[in-house]
């Protein structure tokens, strides 16, 4: 099944996608303006590249928490202004 998670990314970017997610403050969507992976293939490529019990963590971490979703969030102070 693929989830949209694009094989042309580089290890470097795939690093950076898992710094984002695991950031309280960046929303998926921000994630997705960047990389081009929305919040399905985001979660398939920490499922593939976390620990299953490190996996099972973040998913327990972001699971309901605002913050990962701008449409949500009503913060601005971590925003660029092209994510407004």
């Amino acid at each position: 099944m693929d989830l949209g998670v694009p094989d042309q990314l580089t290890a470097q970017e795939i690093d950076r996608v898992i710094e984002m997610a695991w950031e309280d403050r960046t929303p998926f969507e921000a994630i997705e303006f960047q990389f081009g992976l929305p919040e399905s293939a985001v979660i398939a490529l920490m499922r593939s590249e976390l620990k299953s019990g490190s996996f099972r963590s973040w998913r327990k971490r972001v699971t309901g928490r605002r913050t990962k979703h701008g449409i949500t969030s009503q913060s601005d102070r971590f925003r660029a202004t092209c994510h407004k």
